[in-house]
């Protein structure tokens, strides 16, 4: 058996040429999306994350705007800059860089941004409304993987997912997703007894630990789908947390890293981004 690879470059590609479309009809009624990214700081990786976030956007025709702010900037001043944008009819969707100096909590900033701007799906309200099932702007992580198992064709509905992770960023929002799917969840952790044992029963397990090559062909039931959130540089080469190459002879489906879960996330961002821009407007 040869693992079939969900190529989630693939996948963001057609997913973005659609909502390219979208926003050019949108266009037409005088809507321009826009996305507006609070950065603090000078963390080089945050950095580049807002640079590939605005390329992305422009990509598509969203407007996209990025604040940058010393590190000295205080938490009122912060929380001030939100409270602004949260009233600013031309910004659709807020986006709070993380980390956040120290000496700001970092909760207290998120929890400010309107819930109709959450386009991170990180406020209180959206993953309340995330958990029973209403609508809201779903965390772009989790919301990429399971596009990508629902375009490997196979049925999510009665599968057993096993879940490595429990972040609030990966782990439990993507638990609670597949749980909505109809799947039967199992989350483990650092602290689970015997992984081996529960990732060998998956139909579907997706591993969201950073700790290169901690799957291991062993540990895959036969024809499973494999989807690898894990992104860790080791001897300056990105790698997963499933061994890949030996996977490829055992899991049905199997993302790659580079190239998988990672490409979904910003282009998820867009889809909420331009969902925002037509809530807010009243189209439909």
């Amino acid at each position: 058996m040869t693992a079939k690879v969900i190529k989630g470059k693939e996948v963001a590609q057609e997913l973005r040429a659609a909502l390219k479309e979208e926003v050019a009809q949108l266009k037409t009624k005088g809507i321009v999306p826009g996305l507006t990214v609070i950065l603090v700081g000078e963390n080089p990786a945050s950095q580049s994350y807002v640079k590939a976030k605005a390329k992305a956007c422009e990509e598509i025709g969203v407007a996209s705007e990025i604040i940058k702010r010393d590190v000295s900037i205080t938490e009122e001043e912060l929380l001030n800059e939100i409270h602004h944008l949260n009233g600013n009819p031309s910004v659709h969707g807020i986006l709070i860089q993380l980390p956040l100096p120290k000496h700001i909590d970092e909760k207290a900033v998120l929890n400010a941004v309107s819930p109709k701007k959450d386009v991170d799906g990180f406020h209180p309200v959206s993953v309340g409304n995330m958990v029973i099932g209403d609508e809201c702007y779903l965390p772009c992580t989790p919301h990429g993987i399971v596009e990508l198992i629902k375009r490997s064709g196979e049925e999510i509905s009665g599968k057993h997912a096993v879940v490595i992770g429990r972040s609030n960023i990966v782990g439990k929002p993507v638990s609670m997703l597949l749980l909505q799917e109809s799947a039967t969840v199992t989350i483990a952790h650092s602290r689970t007894k015997d992984l081996s044992a529960l990732t060998k029963q998956a139909d579907i397990l997706v591993s969201a630990v950073g700790q290169p090559r901690l799957i291991k062909a062993d540990d895959i039931k036969p024809g499973a789908i494999v989807i690898d959130v894990g992104n860790t540089m080791e001897n300056g080469k990105l790698v997963g947390d499933v061994d890949y190459e030996a996977a490829l002879e055992v899991a049905g489906y199997i993302t790659p890293v580079p190239g998988g879960v990672g490409p979904m996330t910003i282009t998820m961002l867009l889809k909420n981004t331009v969902d925002a821009a037509k809530t807010i407007n009243n189209v439909k």
